[in-house]
């Protein structure tokens, strides 16, 4: 991704996967970009603490290879370890602990080109054969570490070669258009140090990285404090010495402690904790940016290897009977906008007119039918958090259901929980939260059948098949087509119940500055700031 051929790359994986030329998808914030050009006018002050207020904890720790990250350690590890790819605020995967990311011409090997003179927190240096190392890893292929689920992520790869002291080359056994997407990882895919992939007793806890700030303690269900890397890759960088992240599940305890001075950074995905936000921000308490910009969908996820919805009949009652836009209205203030699919309106593969129909009456007659076939009526366990936004929410979901004799029970575990048993497939219907911007390949893995990520258990071949011609497929215009038959194949089968588009707030102190993060290396552009709730934390200031 340099040169002439970084240009074709962005054409292929950023403006067709994304849209961000043509269709003006994933645009940074207007206020995030505004505050960094304003900001970066002067130099910023160096030194100082910030204590960041994070929705939850890590409990599985942060052995990325097989850590399961949702936005809080996303947030965290984004402190410690750095991607070779990341996604700037026009929408494209450009470098950034890789020099450079170059395909052959069918797109079944990449050469991967790295920084010189790059080094881990220990003094390691990041050369080829860490480099190596890592993707191994994360492919299932170091015997010291054996991950769960990043080996269905990594399948396509066929081999991993040294070719030089800075430089790997990625086989791939099909065509890979977006290959630099699973570099990003969303953030989940940093490199890690080799001391850290020895031992998977300790790989959790012994974080090592390249990023802007080292570990310094973990205090799980209390805090996790960094501190300033002296030596980091980008000159200047970071500009704190110290963050402190604590886990608050309770989105208004974090808002109280923003505005009490507890706090200096919160993030937040509650409509109510953003209303809160947006109105002390007025009254000059605080400063607040929001945006839902390559959002996440936030959705009832349903089993559908196990009764009641392995019966199409019954997602359709139980589709026909929730009403997701009175929910946004009641629950959200009406602020999110309301899902079509998996893929928010800026990226190309999102789907207008694909919104399930709210009918009582259906659900009652889909309901009947579904009884007399199986002997009794639709029930289910509903799957959430226990912040009580979410449990208000679940409630208001609960009394639409009844409304069609539908039957809801309600059950409430922390995050960490609800995605180990979204892995096990021990639930019914969970509510999750995923599928931020970005290529629609990064979604392969979460539908594709056989994968350990496809936590609903959906198993349809037509769905596998235009997974796998969107993974290889080299025309712009038939990747876009091809991921818009799969949105509309979800608005069929409804194999995910979508509610709405998550809109994340980021809140902060007024002497604070930089959250909308530096510019990136090489003139990569402007960070993509707030991304499924994720800051970038290497320009943070404090005044």
């Amino acid at each position: 991704m340099s040169g002439t051929r970084r240009g074709r790359i962005t054409a292929l994986v950023a403006v067709v996967a994304i849209g961000a030329a043509t269709l003006s998808a994933v645009a940074a914030p207007a206020g995030a970009d505004r505050q960094a050009r304003a900001q970066h006018a002067t130099k910023p002050k160096s030194g100082g603490s910030v204590q960041f207020g994070l929705e939850a904890e890590t409990n599985g720790g942060f052995c990325l290879p097989d850590s399961t990250l949702a936005a809080s350690g996303i947030q965290v590890v984004s402190a410690i370890y750095d991607t070779l790819v990341t996604l700037n605020a026009k929408g494209e995967y450009v470098p950034y602990l890789a020099k450079s990311v170059e395909p052959n011409a069918d797109f079944t090997q990449w050469t991967i080109t790295l920084r010189p003179d790059v080094q881990f927190h220990d003094g390691t240096p990041f050369d080829s054969e860490a480099l190596k190392l890592n993707l191994d890893t994360y492919r299932g292929q170091n015997p010291n570490i054996k991950p769960r689920l990043s080996v269905f992520v990594w399948q396509n790869v066929a081999s991993v070669e040294v070719t030089g002291p800075l430089s790997v080359v990625v086989t791939t056994k099909v065509p890979w258009v977006a290959f630099p997407a699973l570099l990003s990882g969303s953030g989940r895919t940093g490199m890690v140090g080799p001391a850290q992939l020895v031992d998977r007793e300790t790989c959790a806890t012994n974080m090592i990285g390249t990023g802007p700030f080292k570990l310094v303690d973990w205090r799980p269900n209390e805090s996790l404090t960094v501190a300033k890397n002296t030596k980091y890759w980008q000159e200047g960088l970071p500009y704190l010495d110290e963050i402190v992240f604590q886990p608050l599940t309770e989105s208004q305890s974090r808002v109280i402690g923003l505005q009490s001075g507890d706090l200096d950074l919160i993030t937040t995905g509650n409509s109510q904790s953003i209303l809160d936000l947006k109105q002390s921000a007025k009254a000059g308490d605080n400063k607040v940016i929001v945006s839902d910009n390559g959002a996440e969908t936030g959705y009832l996820m349903l089993n559908v290897s196990k009764p009641p919805f392995d019966d199409p009949i019954a997602r359709q009652a139980v589709a026909a009977g929730g009403d997701a836009r009175e929910s946004n209205r009641i629950r959200n203030k009406g602020l999110n906008t309301i899902a079509t699919g998996p893929f928010p309106p800026d990226n190309p593969a999102y789907v207008k007119n694909n919104t399930r129909i709210h009918s009582v009456a259906r659900a009652k007659k889909l309901n009947a039918e579904y009884e007399q076939k199986h002997g009794q009526p639709i029930s289910f366990e509903y799957l959430t958090n226990p912040d009580p936004e979410t449990i208000a929410l679940a409630a208001l979901f609960k009394e639409q259901e009844k409304q069609a004799g539908i039957d809801v029970s309600i059950r409430t575990v922390d995050q960490a929980t609800q995605i180990n048993e979204a892995i096990a497939g021990s639930f019914q219907g969970v509510a999750f939260r995923n599928h931020p911007g970005g290529d629609p390949d990064t979604n392969y893995v979460w539908w594709h059948s056989g994968s350990p990520t496809n936590f609903g258990r959906i198993n349809d071949p037509e769905i596998d098949r235009l997974l796998d011609e969107g993974r290889s497929e080299p025309d712009a215009a038939k990747r876009v087509a091809i991921y818009r038959e799969l949105n509309k194949l979800f608005g069929k089968e409804l194999y995910n119940l979508w509610a709405w588009y998550t809109l994340w707030a980021v809140g902060y102190q007024n002497n604070v500055k930089g959250v909308a993060g530096p510019p990136l290396p090489d003139g990569g552009g402007r960070p993509f700031s707030l991304f499924a709730g994720v800051i970038p934390v290497l320009g943070i200031s404090k005044t």
